[in-house]
């Protein structure tokens, strides 16, 4: 990829965004009337099949025998916690409004930041913490009830 806006991480965290906003709205459409794990084995099966292909027509597959057992092992972990992550997702948005559950599901970018600090090491200004703690209270102000 070359330089600039469109090649860096803004970009792809906005696009993200942009898509994870889509997967809501289209997953509580999705789901009604169907049950919530079925349809995240159903969403599961399209990424799959989506991702095959456009690794077949990039040709970016690589031999599974180049990567480490250490990078097997977390890749595996994740792919155990965004199972989990889409099980519990869906089942919220069974249950509740998309506009009050993906908001509490970004609740993720809360302890994101607090595990990449503990375990990771990473180091956040007093800027990010200001904006992480304005995130948690955000998320607090849509979760309490009267």
């Amino acid at each position: 990829m070359g330089s600039g806006f469109f090649s860096s991480w803004t970009f792809w965290a906005l696009l993200s965004a942009a898509f994870a906003a889509l997967t809501a709205i289209f997953a509580k459409i999705g789901i009604s009337g169907i049950n919530s794990d079925f349809a995240t084995l159903l969403r599961t099966v399209v990424v799959l099949i989506s991702l095959a292909l456009i690794l077949y027509a990039t040709g970016q597959y690589q031999s599974l025998g180049s990567i480490s057992g250490r990078s097997y092992l977390f890749l595996i972990l994740s792919g155990l916690a965004t199972g989990a992550s889409w099980i519990c997702y869906f089942r919220a948005l069974q249950l509740g409004q998309a506009s009050l559950v993906a908001p509490v599901d970004k609740l993720s970018v809360v302890l994101v930041a607090v595990l990449g600090v503990t375990l990771l090491g990473e180091r956040l200004d007093w800027r990010q913490w200001a904006g992480i703690s304005l995130i948690s209270a955000g998320v607090i102000l849509l979760a309490y009830r009267r």
